[in-house]
């Protein structure tokens, strides 16, 4: 996989065993190294440094201070390392919630399970609600804006409002009801076509023949 060839707007993750020591401080990483690691650099630790740097990304596993125990993420005997690490762009950081290695009485691997937790959220789409009213805002020609102004400028009722929350929801509310009042609505759901400004008698009578011409067209194609 090439780093460069993925697109920014899709999220990185890298995550294996790397087989060197980034170290317990950032040490002029700082845009890569949290400060919060284990042990002593070494060249390996300054080559995936300079990597993350390189192309925007972080050593996840440093941006969390914990407990040694969550840190080693390999053990032989008395020997502690820290060679595991999850790597990801740094726009991305605000999406993780918790980087830890599990302690475990495992001892068929001397690599401990290194775990990142990420949340991301996504905007749920409103649904629309059949029957709901809507300012038929396609309607509003150089007429009907004047009139709008000057309905809207004649009631002023947020000018005498000294509360600015009740000023804002007075003049939303005056120019909806205005604009309703003035442009006319229409109800939301329903025929597709209703209320659409190009949808009035001559477009229904050419539609109308057009299907009269379809059902004589078929009627003789069947026949």
């Amino acid at each position: 996989m090439v780093i460069q060839d993925v697109p920014r707007n899709e999220k990185l993750f890298i995550g294996g065993d790397f087989n060197d020591h980034i170290g317990v401080d950032s040490d002029g990483y700082d845009t890569a190294h949290g400060g919060f690691g284990f042990g002593e650099r070494n060249n390996g630790g300054v080559s995936v440094l300079n990597f993350a740097v390189a192309y925007e990304l972080l050593v996840v596993n440093s941006y969390f201070k914990k407990k040694e125990d969550h840190l080693v993420t390999f053990k032989s005997g008395s020997l502690k390392t820290q060679i595991d690490y999850f790597l990801l762009r740094a726009d991305s950081r605000r999406f993780c919630k918790d980087c830890k290695m599990i302690p475990s009485e495992y001892l068929e691997t001397q690599h401990r399970l290194l775990v990142l937790d990420v949340e991301f959220k996504y905007l749920k789409w409103k649904k629309r609600r059949v029957g709901d009213t809507r300012v038929k805002w396609w309607t509003l020609t150089k007429e009907n804006a004047v009139l709008l102004s000057e309905r809207i400028t004649e009631e002023g009722v947020w000018k005498w409002v000294e509360d600015e929350d009740v000023m804002w929801e007075a003049m939303a509310d005056c120019i909806r009801r205005s604009a309703k009042e003035i442009l006319g609505s229409s109800r939301r759901g329903g025929s597709k076509m209703k209320g659409v400004w190009w949808w009035n008698e001559e477009v229904k009578e050419k539609v109308k023949e057009k299907k009269e011409a379809y059902t004589i067209f078929m009627s003789k194609w069947s026949g």
